[in-house]
Order: C-alpha cells, then structure tokens, then sequence
C-alpha cells in the first residue's frame, strides 16, 4: 500500500521517499506500475481504480513537456530526469536525464501494457499510451559513444562521460533498448555489455561480480532468467539467476564471518545494497575508530567493498526468489529482533545501522523513511516468489521477447516465444 497511498494521485508521480518529503523518482513511479497489480490480484484495490490510476500516470507521463530547455521539461528524446518535481513533474534542479531509470520506468509500463489486457476503453488506453511512451524512447541517441549506451545526459554539457557495461542493473535496459521497433539499438550492444564482465570466485561460489544486490535484483523483478542463457552464459553453464542465487548467498556468508566486526552481523542478519544510512561521520565504537556513510551503494564483491554496518531490508527482501531459503528466515530475524524500531505501518524502515551507537542511538541507528526503489523489489520478489505473476506476464510482452532474443537469448520459456 506505500505506493498506492504516498503517490500524487493528481499525476501518477511516486515519492522517491517518504515520510521525509521529496521530489519523484522515475524508477519509483517504474516500481509502483508493476506493484499496482499485485495490488489488484491479492485484493488491496480494484482493478477499475487501478486502471484510472495508471492511465492518469501513462497520460501525465505522454503529454509532458519533452525538450532540451534546463527547467521547463519532464524529460528529452523520450528519456526522463532522474527525479521530477512531486506536483509539476518538470526537471528536479540539476539532475541528470537519466537512461537506466528511464528503463526502469519502462518496465513498469510495460508490465501494465502486458497486464491490462481487457476490451474496455480504460485498458485499451492503458495498451496505447505504454506503447507511445516506450517507442518515444531514442535509444540510438544515447549511444554517445556507441554501442554502449551513455548513463545519462545533461542539458547544459551533454552526455555524462561513461556507458553502461556489466554487469550491473543495466540488464533491463539494454534488453528495453533491444527491443525497441522504432530506436532500437543493435545486437552487437549486448556483446559489449557483457564483455566487460567480471568472472570470479567468491566466498566459495564462481559468478559474475557485482557487489549491491540491487545490481543483481532490479532486471530480475520483471524478467524471468530461470533457464533462458545468452552466450556469455551459456559459456559459464549457468544463466543469470544462478548468478544472482550464488550473489545472495555470498552476502550472508560474508555477514556470518564478519571480518569489520559490526554489531549484529550474522547468517540470519545480513543485506548490502544502495539505500540510506546514518551520516557521513566518524568516531570510536567499542573501542574501533568506525566510518559511516549517508545514501550510499554498499556491498561486497570480489573486486568491490563498500560496507559502514549498514543493512538494507531490501537486500534480503529483493533475493526472495532466489533464495527464499536464506532470506525469509533474515528478515523473519529482523523483524523479530528489532521490533518497531524498523517494521512499521508499512513494512520494514529503509535501513538501520546497529554498530552506530551514540548518546541519540543508544539502540543503533534506524531509518525514519522508505525509498521507492528499494520498497518496490520487496513487493515484486514477493509475489515472484509465491506465484511467477510478474516474470509470467511480462513473458506475454513482445518488447521484452524481442530484447531478449535479440540479446542472444535461447532457452526454456522463451522458445515458446520464437514468432514474437
């Protein structure tokens, strides 16, 4: 219910976090169109006020203003700024326009073009205007330095300066900018995504590095890679949800040996992933001097470390479908352990940092808000996990199919998808 009751209804546009208010995140809206009907099917909202839902978020997304001015436009070439303003939806001060949450975004609407599937007008104009904003998007475009595709551009001085390469959450995007009929990018895109991967072993399982569990989670949400490989795969024997198994469980072996010594650390105690945390501070906890950061990617990998105590719900939340066996009993433990002070009215607080301990936080530190992005994952891998309902209907999709087979993809559920 935290994105049907904190987003503008006026608009469509989710809250990048709440209850502290701030502007909208794109990826936030992206997760909330897909959270919108598991909420129909496990009986929250009805399918009619859904629906009026999201054709108001696909209509106010379709007709606002799409240019280069600085301050007057929600987005350019059919991408969108990384954060809008809550109520006008225009660019949020300085962001960047941003093409990994433009795809996140997509994917969302893609799920509602996929799921909205019936003859009355609503959904019929739920299909057009998700087909409209998607085939806006010129991928082509962002190819600044092609075939890559740019991480995001600025009005003011042009591209940023680096191009998605793997492996991280940008699976989705390039599989979006595959299938797109109109600014499609080509194949030869995904050989140099994955050719800057990093293969290697870790805490005793061999699989694609990448140290936030987001980067291996957010693709995931609407895709399912259970026994669909690209080459690159293929390869490796594996496909990319093993990858993203042998990732989670790497993460609570880790948490169990605790080699920096933070308080609570344990195998039922564990997640690294972008989200908030405590401050950018330093001082003496038990005697060791300890660093501690804000918002911040955390994680560990083979080649990347990033870790201040802080641990994410969502980490754990958004692996369920990977291991369910490893991650219900964490946040079953974090639940129970720390009570009200992180499982509130609408589930768990983003973080919570138990090493932080000062005279304020005599308990540790606990995070008043919920972000979007790490809220969405929960939701998603959730019902994944119970019922495939996500991963099923975006294999009706024919984008998604096509990004895929494109991508090199062959196996299991997609051979059923050859003529898409």
């Amino acid at each position: 219910m935290w994105f049907w009751q904190t987003t503008n209804p006026a608009n469509g546009l989710t809250p990048d976090r709440w209850p502290t208010q701030s502007f909208s995140s794109v990826a936030a809206i992206g997760f909330a169109l897909t959270a919108y009907p598991v909420g129909v099917e496990r009986g929250y909202v009805g399918r009619a006020a859904v629906a009026d839902r999201v054709l108001t978020t696909l209509k106010f997304l379709w007709y606002a203003p799409q240019s280069d001015h600085p301050n007057q436009a929600t987005g350019y070439k059919g991408f969108f700024y990384h954060f809008l303003d809550h109520e006008s939806g225009l660019r949020f001060e300085k962001v960047e326009l941003s093409t990994i949450d433009t795809a996140l975004l997509l994917a969302g609407i893609l799920m509602c073009q996929s799921y909205f599937d019936r003859q009355n007008r609503a959904e019929k104009d739920i299909r057009a205007y998700a087909d409209s904003v998607y085939r806006r998007v010129d991928w082509r475009w962002a190819q600044s330095r092609p075939p890559r595709v740019a991480l995001g551009w600025y009005p003011d001085r042009g591209f940023i300066e680096h191009d998605w390469k793997g492996y991280d959450e940008a699976m989705i995007l390039y599989i979006l900018a595959l299938g797109s009929p109109t600014y499609g990018i080509e194949p030869e895109a995904w050989g140099a995504w994955t050719e800057t991967y990093v293969w290697a072993s870790y805490y005793g399982a061999e699989f694609v590095s990448f140290g936030p569990l987001f980067g291996h989670q957010y693709s995931h949400c609407w895709i399912d890679f259970r026994g669909i490989q690209d080459p690159y795969m293929k390869a490796k024997g594996i496909d990319y949800f093993e990858n993203a198994r042998r990732a989670t469980y790497s993460q609570r072996a880790y948490a169990k040996e605790n080699p920096r010594k933070y308080r609570d650390y344990s195998e039922n105690i564990w997640g690294l992933t972008a989200c908030d945390g405590p401050g950018d501070k330093a001082f003496a906890v038990d005697g060791q001097k300890r660093r501690f950061l804000g918002y911040a990617a955390r994680g560990v990998s083979f080649d990347w470390v990033n870790d201040d105590g802080t641990i994410a719900p969502t980490a754990a939340g958004g692996s369920l479908a990977f291991a369910p066996e490893i991650s219900l009993p964490a946040l079953k433990t974090m639940r129970e352990k720390y009570g009200s002070q992180l499982f509130r009215e609408y589930g768990f607080a983003d973080a919570f940092n138990p090493t932080y301990i000062t005279p304020s936080t005599p308990n540790g530190w606990f995070d008043v808000d919920y972000l979007g992005i790490d809220q969405g994952p929960i939701v998603i891998m959730i019902e994944n996990l119970r019922s495939e309902f996500i991963w099923k209907t975006m294999q009706k999709n024919p984008y998604v199919v096509r990004g895929l087979n494109r991508a090199g993809f062959t196996g299991g559920w997609l051979e059923k998808s050859k003529g898409n």
